[in-house]
């Protein structure tokens, strides 16, 4: 069988088995419909829980209404960009769906980014106008002092908190030192706007064309880049992601919400997920371990979409099986490669099923994922979504690859986006003939799964040799002292590059760097073997807990200049 053949054949559609079609119906609608229609249906039934305190559908409803009212006041109309930034709290979801319903733009702002990062975004996209609450509310104030900012909304988490929390936690922040919010008259308190605010009429929104959402990318391979996404592309990323998962019962699931919501991974599987399925969101503004077990314990999630370094965590919690973790149903990881040690290991624990699926910022992001119905290979990120075409690539030729061979990944679908904002050079790169070139290293198995290798840019030559981190990387985490692991090149002067590894032990356990390179000298090729073991008490990671080897492969260059090494 040729590749070529394999390809125009989707070979990964005959192992839908039925339990999820090729094909699906999208309906022409705003992204923000997916909660109206639950509220409609559900008016009673939580979509979230903050720390135990409901917020209803009808309730939601009303408030993303009277948001979008408040933002028409405040001279915001179709077409223009309005900038969150919030931790996962229901003023994050009623900010965003608020703005939507407005036909704006959103524009998502890490509250951990630097001033100057938000400086570029806020530049970049135009955004005028931000939201946020008082407990990341930090580096605002500047913006405001340099003119950035037009108007400011600030809301207060406490006041979505539940009893005594609502009156302690102000005394909390206090304790730890929080700054208080920014005043002024560009300053709007929340409650405050939202209580006299009319709902706007409605808004024309032509689901194809307008956007919805500029994401910027992470900046890994330069200067961030806003990916312009419209609300089709979220309505059918998150239509594919709902049709992945059988037995789905609409208004009966709990999702665990401590993926952030200002990383698109988490806006759809978990919140654009939840409002299509009038799901509740058990919010949690940020991944603290005795608070994700103790959340799962009492209120009972049924999915838990999350990274690989979370499930790592809750394995090696000492007192875990304290929990009971039993009505967990399904996760999905992704973010970063899933170690099939880690997968086993938390369904052990839970029941439930954990698979490896994958994304990106430019395709809303979901475009693979092993399936819950089928089987779940090793080491893959599994099958395509539905509508979603792939193609293996050479990376300089552009000609298909040979069936099993490594090459760039290209994805076409309907999630992709429409490009990055006045960025005409990178869409010329990125997106060719209806294709985006995912800069991912892939392989295609003769089933139709496929399998990251790794990026382009992070490929270790040695003596001629590509290695691909991830593979080594794989290997580490098999070791039985090995709690995670990173590997990047380095230089070396006989090989061009050779490999060194990062990592971190399991509590209490004890390993040597000879006793790491021995290990993988039984299981890997001569050429992959880490010459470098370092040992470390934790790993660089995303907000989503993607290890960075970027962020390593920098300090590796900074510590080798010190040294003249």
């Amino acid at each position: 069988m040729s590749w070529t053949a394999s390809y125009d054949q989707r070979p990964w559609v005959r192992l839908y088995q039925g339990a999820v079609k090729p094909s699906l119906d999208y309906p022409d609608i705003p992204l923000y419909r997916f909660l109206e229609d639950s509220a409609v249906e559900f008016p009673e039934h939580p979509a979230a829980l903050f720390f135990g305190r409901p917020l209803l559908y009808r309730d939601l409803k009303q408030q993303v209404d009277r948001f979008a009212g408040a933002l028409a006041r405040l001279g915001v109309r179709k077409g223009d960009r309005v900038a969150l930034m919030f931790p996962n709290c229901p003023q994050a979801v009623i900010a965003y769906y608020g703005a939507l319903r407005l036909g704006a733009v959103v524009v998502q702002l890490s509250p951990i980014a630097s001033a100057r990062e938000l400086a570029f975004q806020l530049e970049d996209s135009g955004a005028r106008i931000l939201a946020t609450v008082d407990a990341v509310a930090g580096h605002t104030g500047r913006l405001l002092d340099e003119g950035r900012l037009d108007h400011l909304i600030v809301g207060r988490i406490s006041d979505y908190l539940p009893g005594v929390l609502r009156i302690l936690y102000p005394l909390k922040a206090r304790r730890e030192g929080q700054p208080p919010p920014p005043s002024g008259p560009q300053v709007y308190d929340w409650q405050s706007l939202l209580a006299g605010a009319p709902p706007p009429p409605p808004v024309d929104i032509d689901p194809h064309e307008d956007l919805a959402l500029i994401q910027y990318t992470g900046g890994t391979t330069g200067t961030p880049k806003g990916a312009m996404l419209t609300h089709r592309n979220l309505v059918c990323n998150t239509l594919q992601a709902v049709a992945w998962f059988p037995g789905l019962e609409r208004g009966r699931e709990r999702i665990l919400a401590v993926l952030p919501f200002f990383h698109v991974y988490g806006m759809t599987v978990c919140m654009n997920f939840a409002m299509a399925t009038a799901a509740t969101l058990l919010l949690l503004p940020r991944f603290d371990l005795d608070s994700v077990l103790k959340t799962i314990n009492r209120y009972r999630p049924t999915l838990f979409p999350g990274a690989p370094t979370m499930y790592v965590a809750i394995n090696n919690h000492p007192h875990v099986q304290r929990y009971d973790l039993r009505s967990i149903r399904a996760c999905i990881s992704g973010a970063a490669p899933l170690p099939v040690e880690v997968r086993e290991r938390f369904e052990a624990l839970t029941g439930g099923q954990l698979v490896e699926g994958y994304g990106l910022t430019e395709a809303s992001p979901v475009t693979h994922c092993n399936p819950f119905w089928g089987e779940v290979r090793a080491g893959s990120i599994g099958l395509p979504f539905p509508d979603t075409d792939c193609r293996i690539v050479d990376p300089e030729t552009g000609e298909d690859v040979p069936l099993g061979q490594p090459g760039e990944l290209l994805i076409r679908g309907p999630q992709v986006m429409k490009g990055y904002w006045n960025r005409p050079e990178e869409n010329a790169r990125a997106l060719r003939d209806g294709w985006l070139y995912t800069g991912d290293v892939a392989r295609m198995d003769e089933d139709g799964y496929f399998y990251i290798v790794d990026r382009l840019k992070e490929i270790i030559i040695a003596g001629g040799f590509n290695i691909y981190p991830r593979e080594v990387e794989e290997v580490l985490y098999e070791h039985p002292a090995v709690k995670e692991a990173a590997v990047i090149g380095v230089p070396d002067p006989y090989r061009g590059e050779t490999v060194k590894a990062f990592v971190v032990l399991k509590p209490g356990a004890r390993a040597t760097a000879d006793d790491i390179i021995a290990f993988c000298r039984e299981h890997l090729a001569r050429y992959k073997v880490p010459t470098h073991v370092e040992f470390r008490d934790d790993l660089p990671k995303s907000l989503v807990g993607k290890v960075l080897r970027r962020v390593l492969a920098e300090e590796e260059a900074a510590k080798r200049a010190q040294t003249g090494a």
